[in-house]
């Protein structure tokens, strides 16, 4: 989902390749295509494509994933929409 892009740098989206093991829950359940696995472990392909839902980190069975939901861009853009207020900057 490469056309769907907030501003670019502002997600919380981390992920522990240590700690990670593979099991692909983060590809099945990212809306937008955000991770991919590479080898025997997951790896962010588009970090700016995260709208920071907290699907991944939810769904991650050992925590590998972390994302702060709501702080990023994508809930300050949702909030304007829904308010019908104009966006200074996030």
């Amino acid at each position: 989902m490469r056309e769907l892009r907030y501003l670019p740098g502002v997600t919380t989206l981390e992920l522990n390749q240590e700690a990670c093991i593979g099991c692909g829950e983060c590809t099945e359940v990212c809306p937008h295509e955000v991770f991919r696995i590479d080898g025997r472990k997951a790896e962010i392909v588009d970090p700016d494509g995260c709208m920071e839902c907290g699907a991944c980190a939810l769904n991650c069975p050992v925590q590998a994933v972390t994302v702060t939901p709501g702080v990023g861009c994508a809930a300050y853009i949702i909030k304007t929409w829904l308010k019908g207020q104009g966006a200074s900057c996030c």
